[in-house]
């Protein structure tokens, strides 16, 4: 039965209900012509009729093909259908304000309004605040309504292709006071999107792209010319991948470029490993870059440039002991080497490239200004002597420049016309155009953004590296990593980490953000595609008995998914005697009826215990008959056969048991003593088809990656358990 009509006045538009229907893929034509004061209604090919948005609402909630659009069990409906009950107050003008007041202070601890993603109640509430046009801008603007203010913005961004005809059609004809387009300008929002590569079978993935609209200074369409330059001293973790994308981002927008520069300015940190596992990662995000460059290839040319500097009287070389120089620079007080004429400094120019002992305890420094306020222009060091092997170059140098001499140079040697730097090295910019000036280089504009935190969460290579030689993790692909290697082998998929990195734009506000928000994004990524498989803990198991059983084993073929047909066929053996979880077991009576999913009802009529509490083994009656409505208890079983595989599933924890650490306090005093936990259990004979980053779903056990897949039978299948944005529970 489809809907062949909605209808409603031209005066009122029922804007939630074309939104959700938008939202869920439900197309009809649309009759304004309907009285003013007439409640909107659908009209079926069958000839039957709905009336009222509401009605119409949790229709849609339960016939859309979006996990939990309409709710996961009674209670979440329930709270829905108390806020579509809710949704209309927004329309009335005296308690505006109030409705907005709640809302906001609603969403204090919640992405959505009910449970974990979206449902009819957001779109209800949504489109209450959207109708009201310029009414909710000024709101907006003032900010008054932070929580409210995220939560809007957040579901306009994440369906924006969706909500975009509405918008335009409808907003505004309830009072004429706005228009889609202006609304849509109002939220600073673009047409322009980010592509992102993804599987095109891939389902139910509203809002795999975000949208932002920020301008870069004095850009020109068609002339911009980014550059993202990682050292190469370790993997790409999370906080790169954000400055990756943003330039691709800009690139994108302006119709420009971006290349690819390797930073390899500190042989003792470097490696080809990096490298090639950068580039990798670079790939993996899906970062269409025009070239691939090392700053080691302006060697000669920077070389040249510090030498001219030298001559102009512009840099000195120093020799003095590193800490000693630090204090000076903290207290404005010039070096005792800052007079020395251009001859000397050039000699002892030459002692360094020759790597003498005399050269080795000198470095180039810029001679800028002692005495300003910003410290980072207090004559920094251009060059130091290193005498270890470069990873591309070998022995031919032994003196290396800083980032902060050569990043300026070979920016506008390139031809980079934006730089883009996280925040963090704000009191850099000025240093940074000062060499420029001082080298008679064009002038490269610097576009700021905040550098991207993560609670519990550390982002320093160094400290990242201290795990790796340390043994903490197995290395820099370990699943508690936050290194894109590490996250994506943990079950993140990369849509999700591009569509969380993009939403949250190119902000220059530094903030601390929640890994639940990222796995929530990639939950409904993989939910409504993933298949279904079945495993009992291994530990105490019990073995229930079902005394009017098959006497001889039978076999069905069911979906791995009842709501995604791609997602293939399992076979599931039935047996008189099957295996439940210990966890489930203690949770159930003698004359009980439960439900053992994908089968039927059962009775429990008998249940024995050890000593200790446990359940040894039970048995009961099956009650196919029975309704799986009535029932407390949804367990899943395995048969009691030889083909089960055995299964290690493996929980992770965060590296530290602090948010975040406090200036100058050691990651040492924090580290997490326990961050990883397995459980031995068994697993539906399907699984051994499983490969190597296949993503699936335990049923009442949470969704995991297959690590290792099947080998043989005495080596298990290793599973790690994917978060879903929820408090993490122990496995059952």
């Amino acid at each position: 039965m489809d809907v062949k009509l909605l209808s409603f006045p031209a005066d009122c538009p029922p804007l939630s209900v074309i939104v959700a229907a938008k939202i869920a893929g439900i197309t009809s034509p649309a009759d304004s012509s309907l009285p003013s004061g007439s409640a909107p209604q659908f009209l079926f090919s069958t000839g039957l009729k709905l009336h009222g948005t509401s009605v119409l609402l949790r229709y849609i909630g339960r016939v859309a093909n979006i996990p939990n659009f309409y709710g996961q069990n009674a209670y979440e409906s329930s709270q829905i259908d108390e806020w579509l009950e809710y949704a209309p107050i927004l329309s009335s003008g005296s308690a505006f304000e109030s409705a907005c007041s709640y809302v906001d202070k609603y969403l204090e601890r919640c992405t959505f309004l009910v449970g974990h993603s979206l449902s009819v109640a957001d779109v209800a509430v949504w489109s209450g605040l959207a109708g009201t046009g310029q009414r909710w801008e000024s709101l907006r603007k003032s900010k008054k309504y932070p929580n409210l203010q995220r939560w809007f913005n957040s579901l306009l961004a994440e369906y924006f292709v969706d909500l975009d005809d509405v918008l335009t059609t409808y907003v505004g004809k309830r009072g004429g006071k706005s228009s889609g387009a202006k609304l849509k300008d109002q939220q600073g929002l673009s047409q322009r999107t980010i592509s992102v590569s993804q599987d095109n079978s891939d389902k139910g993935k509203q809002g795999s792209r975000s949208t932002f609209e920020v301008d870069l200074p004095n850009a020109e369409f068609g002339k911009v010319r980014l550059r993202f330059a990682p050292e190469p001293s370790g993997y790409l973790h999370i906080g790169h991948s954000k400055a990756a994308l943003l330039n691709q981002y800009f690139a994108q927008r302006y119709n420009g470029e971006v290349i690819i520069r390797f930073d390899d300015t500190n042989p003792a940190k470097e490696s080809n490993e990096f490298v090639e596992n950068l580039l990798k990662d670079i790939e993996t995000l899906g970062i269409k870059y025009e070239t691939v460059t090392y700053t080691s290839d302006y060697f000669p040319q920077l070389m040249e440039m510090a030498e001219n500097l030298i001559r102009q009287g512009k840099a000195y070389i120093d020799d003095t002991p590193r800490e000693q120089m630090q204090k000076e620079r903290m207290e404005g007080i010039e070096s005792k080497h800052r007079s020395n004429s251009p001859e000397e400094n050039l000699r002892l120019w030459k002692e360094m490239i020759l790597g003498t002992e005399k050269g080795l305890l000198c470095c180039l420094r810029g001679k800028l200004d002692m005495q300003d306020p910003n410290k980072s222009l207090r004559d920094p060091v251009y060059y130091r002597c290193n005498p270890i092997p470069h990873h591309r170059i070998g022995s031919k140098y032994k003196i290396y420049p800083t980032y902060d001499f050569c990043c300026p140079f070979v920016d506008s040697i390139e031809g980079i016309t934006h730089a883009l730097r996280s925040s963090e090295y704000h009191d850099r910019n000025a240093q940074y155009y000062r060499i420029q000036e001082d080298m008679g280089l064009r002038k490269v504009h610097i576009y700021e953004f905040s550098r991207l935190n993560l609670v519990y969460t550390l982002l320093s290579k160094r400290k990242l590296l201290w795990f790796v030689q340390n043994g903490k993790v197995d290395g820099w692909d370990d699943p508690r990593f936050p290194t894109v290697q590490g996250i994506v082998r943990r079950g993140l998929k990369i849509e999700a980490l591009i569509q969380f990195i993009l939403e949250q734009g190119a902000s220059k506000n530094l903030n601390l953000m929640e890994w639940d928000k990222l796995w929530t994004i990639n939950k409904k990524i993989i939910d409504p595609v993933c298949p279904r498989h079945t495993a009992v803990v291994e530990e105490r198991r019990v073995l229930f008995t079902l005394d009017n059983g098959p006497e001889k084993p039978f076999v069905r073929v069911i979906p791995k998914h009842k709501k995604y047909e791609a997602a293939g066929e399992k076979s599931t053996t039935f047996t008189k005697g099957i295996l439940i979880d210990q966890v489930d077991a203690q949770c159930i009576k003698v004359d009980e009826e439960i439900t053992l999913m994908d089968w039927g009802n059962a009775i429990v009529k008998r249940i024995e215990k050890d000593q200790d509490g446990y359940v040894t083994q039970m048995s009961g009656i099956l009650h196919l008959e029975g309704s799986v409505k009535t029932t407390k208890l949804k367990a899943t079983w395995l048969p009691d056969i030889n083909e089960l595989v055995t299964l290690s599933l493996m929980e992770f924890d965060y590296l530290i048991t602090k948010k975040k650490l406090d200036e100058g306090e050691d990651f040492l005093d924090a580290l997490n003593p326990c961050t990883k936990k397995e459980t031995v259990a068994l697993g539906d004979s399907n699984m051994r088809n499983l490969k190597r980053g296949d993503i699936l779903q335990l049923e009442r056990k949470g969704y995991f990656r297959c690590d290792v897949p099947y080998v043989r039978p005495s080596k298990p299948i290793v599973l790690f358990a994917i978060p879903d944005g929820r408090q993490q529970a122990c496995l059952k």
